[in-house]
């Protein structure tokens, strides 16, 4: 029989309101892109800010919702939790959809295909037949929904026109979302296990997942540097003092399940601070993007 935290479906928890660090820094970064090329609205901005944090939340209170059909011994209360937090999570859902169409009516349907992506990519996360967070899958694919496609999206809503150059300015930041969530993963190896929930870390093991943990660290610095190198914009470097934070998150990857708590956490920080830094070195890029 599957067991289950007993608080782990209060809303307070499913809300996972830490993560929001992931939808306003992604979002952050493609609005500062918009900025340094001259689409400075503030009004645009804040509604792509808060209709990042919208999303975020939204996937975060559907996240449990088939849990109801994989475990058994959950009690009244707790399927009544996840069912009010499915309906409050299509409500965040909602609400960004109508500043989604909002952006669609000042630019045009290339906002709308984009929305329509990252709207089914949310809903897919958990929900069935999809369920890819089930499937392995959730650390590959929160990289380009919650990370390239938050970035993209959010330089079109504010400067209104699209560039090729927005995907590769959002490699570090979407490699940073895949981080946060396979430190979730790692955080929760032996619960997940013994509850059955086929995620990449309980597929791999835990061994494999502290590996890929530290490649992806790895690959954020590789990236980096060779944007700092190919683009001539020595700014981006100073997100690299965010890596000060490195040592202890390697310590937590070795600690036991009590004490490896702390790493979703502290790879949360680990992203804020490396986003705030970033995104604040990409207001001063100095050449066109579109």
């Amino acid at each position: 029989m599957n067991h289950i935290r007993k608080d782990k479906y209060k809303f307070s928890q499913a809300l996972r309101p830490f993560s929001f660090a992931v939808a306003l820094i992604a979002c952050g970064a493609g609005v500062s892109l918009a900025w340094a090329d001259g689409a400075q609205s503030l009004f645009s901005t804040l509604l792509v800010l808060l209709g990042g944090v919208l999303l975020q939340a939204g996937v975060n209170l559907i996240n449990d919702y088939s849990d109801i059909s994989d475990h058994y011994n959950l009690g009244i209360d707790q399927v009544a939790a996840i069912q009010q937090n499915f309906r409050i999570g299509l409500c965040c859902f909602g609400l960004a959809t109508l500043i989604g169409l909002w952006f669609v009516y000042q630019i045009g349907l290339d906002f709308l295909y984009l929305c329509l992506v990252g709207l089914v990519g949310a809903l897919g996360y958990t929900l069935r037949p999809v369920n890819y967070k089930s499937r392995g899958l959730g650390v590959v694919l929160v990289f380009w929904l919650m990370g390239v496609l938050m970035v993209v999206g959010s330089y079109l809503a504010v400067m209104g026109q699209w560039s090729s150059s927005i995907i590769l300015f959002s490699i570090p930041i979407s490699l940073l979302v895949s981080l946060l969530l396979l430190s979730n993963e790692l955080r929760d190896f032996e619960a997940d296990k013994q509850a059955n929930i086929q995620t990449l870390v309980v597929r791999i093991g835990y061994s494999a997942g502290s590996i890929i943990y530290k490649v992806i660290i790895a690959c954020v610095a590789l990236s980096v540097v060779l944007l700092a190198w190919w683009f001539d914009h020595a700014w981006l470097l100073s997100g690299l003092m965010a890596f000060i934070f490195l040592p202890r998150l390697l310590v937590l990857l070795k600690a036991n399940a009590p004490e490896r708590v702390a790493l979703t956490k502290g790879s949360g920080r680990f992203l804020m601070a490396f986003g705030v830094l970033y995104n604040i070195s990409l207001l001063f890029v100095a050449f066109p993007l579109v």
